[in-house]
C-alpha cells in the first residue's frame, strides 16, 4: 500500500514537470504567433495547445503511465476531452480577450485548468486499465520482484 501511494506521488510529479515542458512549448508557439505575426487570441491558442497535447501526450503515455495500451484508442479518448476542452477554453479565452484581460493572463490560466483536468481524465479514464504495462514498466517491476528475493532469501 505504501509503495503505490509513493508511486502514485511519483507519477503525479512527471505529469507535472512533463507539463511544464508542453507549457513551454504551447507558451512558445503561442508567443510566436501572437508577437510576431499579431494574429487573435484564438487562432494562436488553438495551434499552440496542438503542438503542446501532441509533445504531452507522448511523453506521459511512455514515461509517466508507462502504459502499452492501444495509442490509436487512447489517442480518440484524449481526442473526446478535447472535443469538450477545446471549444470552452477557447470561447472563455476570446471572451477574456474581447473584454480586455491580458492574452497572456488567460493562458496560464487556462494552461492551470487543463493541467488539472487532464491528468485526472488521463489517470481515471485513458490509462485507468494500463498503467504500469510498458516494457520499461514490467523490466522494473521484475528487478524489484528480484530485490525483494533477494531480501528474502537472506533473511
Amino acid at each position: 500500500m505504501q509503495h503505490e501511494k509513493k508511486e502514485e506521488v511519483v507519477r503525479v510529479v512527471k505529469y507535472v514537470l512533463f507539463s511544464i515542458s508542453a507549457g513551454a512549448i504551447q507558451s512558445l508557439a503561442f508567443s510566436l504567433l501572437h508577437e510576431i505575426l499579431d494574429w487573435p487570441y484564438w487562432p494562436c491558442y488553438l495551434i499552440a495547445l496542438g503542438l503542446s497535447v501532441l509533445w504531452n501526450f507522448t511523453l506521459n503515455r511512455k514515461f509517466t503511465f508507462q502504459s502499452a495500451a492501444n495509442i490509436p484508442r487512447a489517442m480518440l479518448l484524449v481526442a473526446g476531452y478535447y472535443c469538450v476542452f477545446t471549444p470552452l477554453s477557447t470561447l472563455w479565452g476570446n471572451a477574456l480577450a474581447n473584454i480586455g484581460w491580458n492574452y497572456y493572463v488567460i493562458l496560464f490560466g487556462t494552461m492551470l485548468i487543463n493541467l488539472t483536468t487532464e491528468f485526472l481524465f488521463w489517470r481515471l479514464v485513458v490509462y485507468k486499465d494500463s498503467i504500469n504495462t510498458n516494457d520499461r514498466a514490467i523490466k522494473r517491476q521484475a528487478q524489484m520482484q528480484a530485490q525483494a528475493a533477494e531480501q528474502e532469501e537472506k533473511l
